[in-house]
Formats: C-alpha cells, structure tokens, sequence
C-alpha cells in the first residue's frame, strides 16, 4: 500500500494546486449565483400609491343606494316596477287578472284588496301610487253615497252589500261574513275592527253604515267549568292561551271575575272586553 501512496514533491504541489483551484471556482460559482438573484431583487419596488388605493378600497363600506321610483298608475304595474316595490309574482297576476276582466282600482285599499298584499308592504309603496282624477272623484262619491245610506243590521249584511264601502273588495266582504260567522254573530259595531286585513279607517267608514240592531243570541261559556277545547272554541282565544286558562284556574281554584283573565302571561289584555262578551261565570 506504501508504493500506491507515496508522492514526489511535484505531485503534491500538483494536487494542492488542483485542490485550491477547485476550491476558488466553487467559490466564484455562489458568488456570482448570490449577485444575480441580489441583482433580480433590486429591480422591484413598492408602489406606495396603489398599496394606499388598494388599503383604502378595503376600508370603504358600499353604499346602499335608496330606491328611487316615480309615481304610477297602479293599474298599470310592470313586472320590473312590482319588483322593486317587493310584490311577489303572485301578487302581481292577482293585479293582472283583475285588469284582464276590464277593472280598475280607484284607491290603494282597492290594489291591496286584489293583491292581497300586507299592510306593512301597503304602507312603504302607496306614497308612489297615482291614480288619475276621475278616479279620485269616485273613491269620494263612492264614500259619500256609503254615508248617506240607510244604517243595515251588520249581522244581515251581505257580502254584495259589504263591497258598497271603499276599500271593501271581494276578498275583505267574504272574510268579514266568515268572521262573523265563525263568532255566531257580532255582538258590537266595534268587532269590525277585529277583522283580519280590515284598515281601521276603511272599518270607520263601514262601521257607519253597519251597525248591530239585534243581537244574536249566543251560548256563553261558564269560565270555571268550560274546558281548553271549549275555550279554544272562541275566534279570540288559541288552544295554546285555553291551556294556560285551564292551568291558570285549577292554580287560584277558580276565577272571582272574567278581569282576573289579564292576570294570564301573553294574556291578549286589548281583547278583554270582547272577550268577555262570550264568557259567564
């Protein structure tokens, strides 16, 4: 092995030399590969002005832009005007069908009879609505002649003569004929007001016109004794309130007065005076 590894001094010097080259083009190698990628960095900057749009986009909320809609002829409601006032498609083909008959509405409570459109939604878009003179002219001779009619037992009132009122339609004179059916009768004028969709005002008028001239007469149901599926039998009480009666009576032993009725969480207290129309101790 000796004769393999023995070396004359030129050829150590040979292999030192080779050594040291390899080693200082290694060298140069990565430097020249670390100055190029330095290089490479220095050609990108930092635009100071979009990072600052860019920064204040992010910051901005966006802006809900308010409707804007002129007014309009209801009775010429487009598909893109329903949309933007939030009338459903159905809603519109009430409208659409009723004008294929011919028919017009004369008053905002006349569009959300045919509609059928709620009062919230009736509130936000009748400021937009429209209606040419002559039918304004109509809506108030239409009230007037309703004023100077002959008062009617509003327990005889038919649906034909229901419609006579402003703001009474086909769908309101049917739902207040159901209604008092559903109560065996209106004992006051003022129940009128409990009719689901009925306008307060629309129901003033009627109210004026209608009136109760005989009372009908009604079973009324004793308090301590009726049971939740007798109680829930009344238009003014649901089954969940006729349990809470029931439970609420058997707690006390029995109700003094039909006022202790109020005393009842969720207890509809605005309602006390017609319900107690239909209640006996």
């Amino acid at each position: 092995m000796r004769s393999h590894l023995r070396f004359t001094k030129q050829e150590k010097r040979g292999i030192l030399f080779l050594l040291l080259l390899i080693a200082g083009l290694q060298s140069g190698y990565y430097f020249f590969t670390a100055q190029s990628v330095q290089d490479n960095l220095s050609q990108f900057s930092v635009d100071s002005v979009a990072i600052r749009y860019i920064d204040s986009v992010k910051r901005s909320r966006p802006i809900k832009r308010a409707l804007v809609v002129s007014e309009f002829n209801p009775n010429f409601i487009t598909d893109y005007k329903g949309y933007q006032l939030g009338l459903s498609p159905d809603e519109l083909d009430r409208i659409y069908a009723f004008r294929e008959k011919g028919n017009y509405v004369n008053s905002a409570n006349e569009f959300q009879e045919v509609t059928q459109i709620s009062d919230s939604l009736l509130f936000q878009i009748r400021a937009y609505f429209k209606f040419p003179q002559f039918a304004n002219s109509l809506a108030k001779r239409k009230t007037a002649h309703a004023s100077n009619e002959v008062v009617t037992d509003l327990n005889m009132a038919t649906e034909e003569s229901l419609q006579r009122i402003s703001g009474i339609g086909p769908v309101l004179s049917k739902r207040i004929v159901s209604f008092r059916q559903s109560l065996g009768g209106f004992l006051v004028t003022e129940q009128l007001l409990d009719v689901y969709g009925l306008d307060p005002e629309v129901a003033k008028r009627a109210m004026k016109v209608f009136k109760v001239l005989k009372m009908p007469e009604i079973r009324k149901i004793p308090l301590n004794t009726a049971t939740s599926e007798e109680l829930a039998g009344l238009v003014y009480i649901n089954t969940r309130l006729a349990k809470q009666i029931v439970q609420y009576r058997s707690s006390i032993g029995g109700f003094d007065s039909i006022a202790q009725l109020t005393k009842i969480e969720d207890f509809p207290t605005d309602r006390i005076n017609r319900i107690k129309l239909y209640l006996s101790l």
